[in-house]
């Protein structure tokens, strides 16, 4: 490890939230000149001038850590969390509160026109308002590690060290619920006074509107006595527990009965019933306005037929149900397209949906045509994106003879997927990108959410 210094200025931020700068440019006796080295910094803002403690270097870039600043931004804040830092042992489920939410939110939305730009050569022709929401206590869904430290005689629960396997000795965590952060300390109790404790490696938390949730990842049969711990600890906290003995099949409840683990869309008077290690969106204030906004764009009218690609649980199809005359959602799992139909059932929406389940990562023409015509998409890929899909159109666009939708809009967890997507929807597909904007869904981290309007050219 070095020390450099030089100071230099950073100019932007990448999407792990490392500061970028360049060294200086070099001149040889020939006069020729080599162009300085980019410089990732931890911890570094745009605008600020800093020293870098250098760990590693390669021919074209550096890497390290800020070591001096002698110009801060002012977007610099305050971090919310006691465990957020470079420092060893430092908590690594943030990486960006050391910046202000608002500028968080604006560098999310240059990342993502950088990335459609210059991976795509796609330009929205009018970018959306960022959707935005609470920055604290904002996470219903998270996957907590569990360690029984025998050295120490203590069990430590949370996320993983800043690019460690350790476990951060966490406290507290200001983006959980602040209800579920007062519950770290005592599940660390629980856990330690448990027979099973080094068996136990990973708590996974969801939230619902009225339930919250725990699966217990345990490796071996609880002891009887382990059990009665749990139900203890659930009626003092108020929390429904899970057991996880092998694969996210394997999760059941400890005790049947008791409250259905569920969250609503009040604008549209859904119900969404769901188990705990399902997909669903990590914060439930933004899924609600990301789902008024995609439907609000989509713009369904009621003799229209839509289709939801990558449909889930029916987050957005049940919605659209209840604005179009029908709605096909397409899933991967006929496990998922079984629970859908139970969501669109319970909701009063089973005669204006119908689910299939296909491989969408292997879509062809055909699969489209078998699909069926319909006005409007909408596409909610996740971090993989929807390349057969956009290539299958692009595809249909070439032979001419099928009606392609007139308006798409595509839900992305991922820039630069969804950027390859919109080059082969822009370039080849026959269509324009109308409306592009970022969805703050993780505040504080480097996680990149997005909604994209794609329409038939004219």
């Amino acid at each position: 490890m070095s020390t450099g210094s030089d100071w230099l200025e950073v100019e932007s931020l990448d999407l792990e939230a490392q500061g970028v700068a360049r060294r200086a440019n070099t001149e040889a006796p020939d006069g020729s000149t080599t162009p300085g080295k980019v410089v990732f910094i931890e911890g570094a803002l745009p605008g600020e001038l800093v020293r870098v403690n250098v760990s590693r270097k390669k021919n074209n870039w550096e890497q390290g850590q800020i070591s001096a600043l002698a110009r801060e931004s002012s977007q610099r804040v305050r971090p919310g969390c006691p465990h957020f830092g470079l420092h060893a042992g430092a908590c690594g489920g943030c990486k960006m509160q050391h910046l202000h939410p608002a500028a968080q939110v604006a560098v999310k939305q240059r990342v993502l026109e950088d990335n459609l730009w210059h991976l795509a050569k796609v330009k929205p022709e009018r970018l959306l308002r960022p959707i935005e929401g609470p920055s604290w206590g904002y996470r219903d869904r998270a996957r907590l590690s569990v360690r029984w430290v025998a050295k120490k005689g203590t069990v430590l629960v949370g996320f993983h060290e800043r690019k460690s396997r350790y476990v951060a000795d966490m406290q507290v965590c200001p983006v959980l619920p602040a209800r579920v952060s007062a519950m770290l300390m005592p599940l660390r109790a629980l856990i330690g006074a448990m027979d099973l404790r080094e068996q136990m490696p990973q708590i996974e938390l969801a939230a619902g509107d009225d339930v919250t949730a725990l699966v217990l990842r345990n490796l071996a049969p609880l002891s009887a006595a382990d059990a009665q711990r749990l139900r203890d600890f659930a009626a003092m906290h108020a929390v429904q527990w899970w057991l996880q003995p092998k694969g996210p099949e394997t999760v059941h409840l400890l005790d049947e009965g008791g409250p259905v683990l569920a969250y609503r869309l009040p604008e549209f008077g859904i119900t969404m019933p769901f188990r705990p290690t399902d997909f669903t969106q990590v914060n439930p204030h933004i899924n609600r306005v990301l789902v008024d906004r995609a439907l609000r764009l989509l713009d369904p009218q009621p003799d229209e037929r839509v289709i939801d690609w990558f449909c889930g649980l029916g987050n957005f199809t049940l919605p659209l149900a209840t604005r179009a005359r029908q709605v096909l959602g397409i899933e991967g799992s006929e496990v998922l397209v079984a629970r859908a139909r139970e969501n669109a059932k319970l909701n009063a929406l089973a005669a204006k949906t119908a689910f299939e389940a296909r491989n969408l990562f292997e879509i062809t023409p055909a699969d489209l045509r078998a699909a069926g015509a319909a006005e409007r998409w909408l596409v909610d890929p996740p971090r993989e994106g929807a390349f057969a899909l956009a290539k299958a159109v692009a595809d249909l666009h070439a032979e001419g003879d099928f009606p392609l939708p007139r308006r798409i809009v595509y839900v992305s967890c991922n820039p630069a997927t969804l950027a390859r997507d919109a080059g082969l929807l822009v370039h080849q597909g026959g269509y324009r990108c109308s409306l592009a904007g970022v969805v703050n869904m993780f505040p504080h981290t480097a996680h990149v959410e997005s909604m994209v309007v794609f329409d038939r050219q004219e």
